[in-house]
């Protein structure tokens, strides 16, 4: 690329380009939008409910009518794999957006104002990452019972954490540069810097983080729904899906291989997808270009 039309493009088309020069990452990123398309769309033009039951039917594997098979009850498994992708992408999805939200705020107030506010609020996030996160868990479940949206607090209340630590650390960076000086001199006021000089800065951090964080947030929902702390019969997610196939995987394996592949698929995509988005938004690569 000449150094004029390097100068031309803005630090997110820049990022972009160098995400798209490998095949990999388009193909992560490809392979994503078309699973989030099938999994929105599939199951409306299912002729199967997902907890629709033919107790005579049973467990059977791939036939004409049913193409990934039916579970112990006799349900439609590609219906319930396609609904479960649906709320363990929502999972993923929405949580790392809370968390990204509750992060980015306190881990930019944090680090601008520095200081006792800046120690008192990291000793805080010391404290909460000192809780054990399943009895976390169990404590919102004895006293709110057991509700979708609570995975979604449980979650958020874990991963912001990392979030507010990793904008911290870039705060601390910047906050001391002539920008960020010259602003402050110029009679800006603390929400001013943090919205106008301090955010746009941190967003390419932010968006690698938030992309490696997704993959986290549904195995922690996995986890949780394959210990039935998670979403709830007849609800169901990849990690309800691999609880119960795993408990009969000997007699049909189908049941656990399946959720199985879509799950393990997903990750590995979003994975790949979170580095070639490091990648793209490291200043080193900018420079080698």
């Amino acid at each position: 690329m000449s150094d004029s039309s390097q100068q031309s493009l803005s630090p997110m088309q820049a990022a972009w380009r160098r995400f798209c020069r490998h095949r990999i990452n388009l193909i992560a990123f490809w392979f994503l939008i078309a699973l989030v398309a099938v999994c929105l769309i599939g199951p409306s033009l299912s002729p199967y409910a997902q907890d629709a039951q033919d107790l005579e039917l049973k467990a059977t594997n791939i036939s004409p009518q049913h193409l990934l098979g039916t579970d112990t009850l006799g349900r439609d498994m590609l219906t319930r794999v396609l609904k479960g992708g649906q709320v363990s992408l929502a999972v993923g999805l929405l949580a790392t957006f809370v968390a990204a939200c509750i992060g980015v705020t306190y881990g930019l107030i944090s680090g601008l104002a520095g200081g006792r506010i800046d120690a008192a609020m990291m000793r805080l996030v010391d404290i909460l990452y000192a809780f054990p996160f399943i009895n976390f868990v169990i404590l919102l479940m004895v006293v709110f019972g057991r509700h979708f949206w609570l995975i979604f607090v449980a979650i958020g209340a874990v991963e912001w954490l990392t979030m507010a630590r990793v904008v911290r650390g870039q705060v601390l960076a910047l906050k001391n540069l002539e920008f960020v000086t010259a602003a402050k001199a110029s009679g800006a006021g603390f929400w001013h810097i943090v919205l106008k000089h301090l955010l746009p800065n941190v967003i390419g951090p932010v968006i690698i983080y938030a992309s490696l964080t997704v993959p986290g947030v549904m195995l922690l929902e996995a986890t949780l729904s394959f210990l039935g702390l998670g979403i709830q019969p007849p609800n169901a997610s990849w990690g309800v899906l691999l609880g119960d196939g795993s408990q009969v995987m000997q007699t049909y394996p189908w049941l656990l291989v399946y959720p199985g592949l879509f799950f393990s698929s997903t990750l590995l995509a979003l994975n790949i997808l979170g580095d070639g988005l490091r990648d793209a938004f490291d200043p080193k690569s900018a420079a080698q270009e």
